[in-house]
């Protein structure tokens, strides 16, 4: 299943929900939007400064996780920027693709 990392950036509104619940309830709400998707929370840590919180996912598909993306912005607790996480062994397959680009200009 592939891998995402979710960065989230709590509002002044996500804050006080997280005053209020703390960190525990912010990981068993995440842990349940996963799930949601069909998929599962890895990890999930909480960081100083921007971003706020890291968090990694198994995920079924980019739907999926553009799914719980939307999600979060649409809650106003936070904004989040998922990233696709590939593997070595999918770098090592990546670098040997040929691709056919030119350069802008060339």
């Amino acid at each position: 299943m592939p891998r995402f990392l979710i960065e989230a950036t709590y509002t002044a509104d996500g804050l006080h929900g997280l005053l209020k619940e703390g960190g525990s309830g912010r990981v068993e709400a995440v842990e349940k939007m996963a799930q949601s998707v069909g998929g599962r929370m890895e990890s999930f840590d909480f960081s100083f400064g921007e971003p706020d919180v890291h968090v990694i996912c198994d995920l079924p598909d980019s739907r999926a996780a553009a799914a719980v993306t939307l999600a979060i912005g649409v809650a106003g607790g936070a904004t989040a920027k998922t990233f696709a996480l590939l593997t070595p062994a999918e770098v090592d397959e990546a670098v040997r693709q040929t691709v056919d680009y030119r350069a802008p200009g060339a």
